[in-house]
């Protein structure tokens, strides 16, 4: 049974293994934000991910857009269209019947990334703290398939999740001044890649020849949350080959369904 109180605009639905809280707040006065738990999990990935799906069927009209985060998600609306009240009844029934609905399926994109050399400058010392061998470190983070939580920070910048804990490294003390678009590096227990040149004290291990971001392009963001990243070893003669492709815009990007055979896109 679902319970409403006004002072939390709480939603509460009896679990097999407990109760299961979502909190409402207003953020402003045209966005209210959704809160399917505290801690960053799949399992509530998943769950803010079925609530999406149950948002993209129901079509509510008043609401512009959502925007999810670790733990929770940012609905726009238009308060001319759509009450604060009626928005919140609204996502009440979502949230009831979005359990219903069939699993989202993700995709893994295969990124390639040529490691080490002048384009991944903290390889060795990562291996070193590490106290493993630099191939060892290669191998550990491209045997991944790594969640996109979340887009942000800059423009394309992939939040993932998964990173092996003994390559949990601490940030640069002084962070560099600028690094490569498609740079991938490490910062204590995240990875990610770099859409566009800019300063990061991140653990640079490598780099990727393909454009994460790019406004001529829809979508410009070449990943989307909900769907997954493995990171594949190349050497610098394929690097430059794949670049070339890139630039020209005869590359495309290998994707599979997860749990499933590889395709080509």
């Amino acid at each position: 049974m679902l319970k409403y109180s006004k002072q939390a605009d709480n939603l509460k639905a009896k679990k097999n293994l407990g109760v299961m809280i979502i909190e409402i707040k207003p953020l402003g006065d045209t966005a209210i934000v959704i809160y399917f738990g505290e801690k960053i999990s799949e399992k509530i990935h998943r769950e803010i991910r079925q609530f999406i799906v149950g948002l993209n069927n129901t079509r509510v009209k008043g609401i512009i857009e959502w925007v999810p985060s670790y733990t929770s998600l940012a609905v726009y609306y238009r308060p001319e269209e759509i009450s604060y009240h009626t928005l919140v009844d609204k996502v009440k029934g979502i949230y009831t019947t979005s359990k219903h609905n069939e699993p989202y399926q993700p995709v893994v994109y295969e990124i390639p990334v040529y490691y080490g050399g002048e384009t991944g400058p903290d390889l060795a010392s990562i291996a070193q703290y590490c106290e493993i061998s630099q191939k060892e470190v290669i191998a550990l983070h491209s045997n991944k398939e790594y969640l996109i939580y979340m887009l942000g920070f800059i423009p394309g910048f992939p939040y993932l999740g998964g990173l092996p804990s003994m390559l949990s490294v601490p940030r640069h003390e002084h962070p560099r001044r600028s690094v490569p678009a498609g740079s991938v590096g490490i910062g204590g227990n995240q990875t990610g890649i770099y859409p566009s040149e800019v300063p990061s004290g991140w653990r640079i291990l490598g780099i990727t020849p393909l454009k994460l971001f790019a406004i001529e392009i829809s979508p410009p963001a070449l990943v989307a949350p909900g769907n997954y990243i493995k990171f594949i070893p190349i050497n610098f003669e394929e690097y430059k080959t794949i670049k070339q492709l890139v630039d020209r815009k005869e590359y495309k990007v290998k994707t599979y369904i997860r749990g499933e055979q590889l395709e080509n896109h």
